[in-house]
C-alpha cells in the first residue's frame, strides 16, 4: 500500500528511482556502495525494527520502475533508530545471560514444567 505522503512527495517532484536513492545512502560494507537489490529488499521485505516489527521503505511503481523519495528514506531510517527509552541501560554479559537462563530454568522447574 502506498502512503498518501509518498504520493504527495512524488507529485511535488521529490521522487527518485531506487538507484538514485542507493547512491545517496552511505556505504556500510567495507566501502562498497549500497546496491539496488538491497534497496529493493528494503521495499519488499523490510528490516526488523528495534521492537521486532517489520519496517519497509515506502516506494511506488511508476512506469515499471520503483520510485521513492528522500523523505521516505529519512522516515525509514528514523523508524529503525531506537529511542533512548527503548535502549537497555547496559547489555548483559554472557555470564549474566547464562545466570538469568539458569534462574529461569529453576523457576520453571519449581512451577512443574
Amino acid at each position: 500500500m502506498v502512503s498518501e505522503t509518498l504520493l504527495q512527495e512524488i507529485e511535488a517532484g521529490q521522487g527518485e528511482y531506487l538507484t538514485q536513492a542507493a547512491r545517496r545512502i552511505p556505504s556500510v560494507r567495507q566501502g562498497k556502495r549500497t546496491t539496488l537489490s538491497c534497496i529493493l529488499r528494503w521495499v519488499l521485505k523490510g528490516v526488523r525494527g528495534p521492537d521486532g516489527q517489520r519496517i519497509k521503505l515506502e516506494a511506488a511503481r511508476l512506469a515499471g520502475k520503483w520510485i521513492t523519495s528522500a523523505a521516505a528514506v529519512r522516515r525509514f531510517v528514523a523508524a529503525q533508530t531506537p529511542r533512548d527509552s527503548d535502549m537497555p541501560v547496559a547489555p548483559r554479559t554472557p555470564r549474566q545471560a547464562l545466570r538469568a537462563a539458569e534462574q529461569a530454568g529453576k523457576r520453571l522447574a519449581a512451577m512443574g514444567s
